[in-house]
Parts: structure tokens; sequence; C-alpha cells
């Protein structure tokens, strides 16, 4: 289950990023969430001040 506060969701995300998945996709693949589910789970984060960064694999 996704956590649906966006700070524990931060959190939550970060963690599994990681210790588990390479990137964005392979999470969506690994937690079998869709495409439309991860862009939720991005906006959520964006609209709390934090974005992707692929180099780090991490929101920042």
């Amino acid at each position: 289950m996704i956590p649906q506060d966006p700070v524990i969701l931060l959190s939550y995300i970060n963690t599994q990023l990681r210790d588990n998945y390479t990137g964005l996709e392979a999470l969506a693949d690994g937690l079998d969430i869709s495409r439309d589910e991860l862009d939720l789970i991005t906006g959520k984060l964006h609209s709390i001040g934090y974005e992707y960064d692929e180099s780090h694999n991490q929101f920042v």
C-alpha cells in the first residue's frame, strides 16, 4: 500500500528507489502501479516542492 500523505510518500518512494529500484519505471513495474498512478505520485511530490532527479535516483 502506497502512503497518501505527501511527506510520508516522499520518504517511502525515496527509500524504495534507494533500496530496490534503479529508476521510476522499475519502481512502477516492481510495485505494480500504472503510468497514471506514477504520474499522480510524481504530481503529489511536485506539489510539495520535490522533483525526480534521475542522476541521484531520488526526489529532491
